[in-house]
């Protein structure tokens, strides 16, 4: 599933390289390689390739990794799946989603 966006520029995942200690962890735990490694630091390779399971956000240890899990793609897939209708994130009736 590697490569999957579905809804481009929703995703909500933000990254504070100042607080990244060079762990890596968020390489480590991100199923879709949405982290790269350069100069001692993560950085955000392709933000709509995050599907905001919150993995990178729970596992990072100096809390330089935010995101709402459960909105954008991951939610829009599940909301088309559960309602038999095309992938959407809602968004135009639901004012908290992205």
């Amino acid at each position: 599933m590697n490569g999957f966006v579905y809804l481009p520029d929703v995703v909500t995942l933000e990254l504070d390289d100042r607080l990244c200690n060079g762990c890596k962890m968020c390489l480590n735990v991100c199923p879709h390689g949405v982290f790269g490694f350069r100069d001692k630091r993560a950085y955000i390779m392709n933000r709509d390739l995050c599907m905001e399971c919150g993995a990178c956000e729970m596992n990072c240890p100096q809390g330089a990794v935010k995101v709402k899990s459960g909105v954008g793609c991951a939610a829009g897939i599940i909301n088309g799946l559960l309602r038999g209708t095309e992938p959407t994130c809602d968004c135009s009736t639901n004012s908290s989603c992205c």
